[in-house]
């Protein structure tokens, strides 16, 4: 079956995405250097990134349409902080393309919550 033809299939795929990308995080802050900032901005980093995920897991087990919406609207919130905290980290000049590439994939999921909100 095609996404265009199993909505489920779709809400399953950006399950997986959101987890992959807290997964990617988490390697990502375990290659920092051990610096202040980057530890502390790492925990925030973390956070973030697994609230992405956590919070459109509950958005599809939401009790109402303004239960969704909050969640939704936590995801895209949650997308944002987490490339805020992307930014300030400062990782070895090997994980740099690591680094673009997250706040990439942050910005998408943080446009894709977005487009959700607006055709809610």
């Amino acid at each position: 079956m095609t996404e265009t033809q199993n909505p489920k299939q779709r809400r399953y795929d950006l399950e997986e995405r959101t987890f992959l990308f807290a997964k990617r995080v988490n390697k990502y802050v375990n290659k920092l250097p051990r610096t202040i900032s980057n530890i502390e901005n790492g925990k925030q980093l973390v956070r973030a990134a697994g609230s992405v995920g956590a919070n459109y897991i509950e958005a599809n087990e939401a009790l109402s349409k303004k239960d969704f919406t909050m969640r939704i609207k936590i995801c895209r919130k949650e997308s944002k902080e987490g490339r805020y905290w992307l930014r300030l980290t400062e990782p070895l000049k090997d994980e740099q393309k690591e680094k673009d590439s997250l706040i990439q994939e942050s910005t998408e999921l943080m446009k894709i919550f977005g487009s959700i909100l607006q055709k809610t």
